[in-house]
């Protein structure tokens, strides 16, 4: 297991509050906490496996007060769980097929274009045109599939870009494309928590410490949620999408 100190918890438990905060109100909140882990000089298996734990503990509270405030619908949100699962274990498969580098070079793409649809045509609000109960529950499965195959081939920005499909294809609320995001997330954290558990991958005092500052962050992040709406979700996102893009430049250029 690698060596932590004060200086570790005193670097990752700001930024997984800051992470929680920001994942609560429009997904994304890895961006900034994975790095944190990282940065501090975690290597990556056990960077990505601590920060499950903690992301895993701050979603299962924002998972919890979005469906206590009304926004999970069971019967949309749970054959989109499974979706996902699927999903990400396909995506982790492909992961050891293709080239993950090619991959980045498409999202280069894919984000800007995303921004711009987000300034342009987002104003994330109900008009009351959601498809038909049905196609809105097929067409949810199918947007979880897809995600939870990025989610397990790539990763970052996933709760972003689920918002982003649930209320830009389907139409829907923007709330309960939150829930449902919140429970989609949620599912693929514990699948995911399980692997890195199992595998002995988990600082458990680091990630359960960074864990109560996460669960700290998605509580005020829900709550801000439920007072801004819509006009918050719109600059965080595009905050998610620039820091996605430059992580993206990094990896790829520098």
């Amino acid at each position: 297991m690698p060596e932590i100190n004060f200086l570790t918890f005193l670097l990752v438990c700001p930024m997984v509050f800051l992470a929680g905060f920001v994942d609560a109100i429009a997904g994304g909140g890895g961006l900034i906490s994975l790095p944190a882990y990282m940065l501090s000089g975690l290597p990556p298996s056990w960077a990505i496996g601590t920060n499950k734990m903690s992301s895993s503990m701050g979603t299962t509270l924002a998972t919890f007060r979005f469906m206590k405030n009304g926004y999970i619908e069971l019967r949309t949100a749970i054959p989109c769980c499974a979706a996902a699962l699927i999903g990400s274990a396909i995506g982790a498969n492909l992961n050891l097929i293709f080239p993950q580098r090619a991959f980045m070079y498409f999202m280069l793409f894919v984000i800007p274009l995303t921004a711009f649809y987000v300034l342009k045509n987002k104003t994330f609000r109900s008009d009351g045109s959601q498809l038909p109960q049905w196609k809105t529950i097929t067409a949810a499965v199918l947007i979880s599939l897809v995600i939870g195959i990025y989610d397990g081939f790539y990763g970052p920005g996933t709760g972003t870009f689920l918002i982003l499909l649930l209320t830009g294809v389907i139409r829907m609320d923007l709330n309960k494309a939150a829930g449902i995001t919140k429970a989609v997330n949620l599912s693929s954290n514990i699948a995911a928590l399980a692997v890195y558990l199992i595998n002995g991958t988990v600082i458990l005092p680091l990630g359960l410490t960074a864990g109560a500052f996460s669960v700290l962050g998605n509580y005020i992040g829900t709550r801000f949620f439920d007072k801004k709406g819509a006009d918050f979700v719109k600059p965080i996102i595009l905050l998610v999408l620039s820091v996605f893009f430059i992580k993206l430049i990094t990896e790829l250029f520098i």
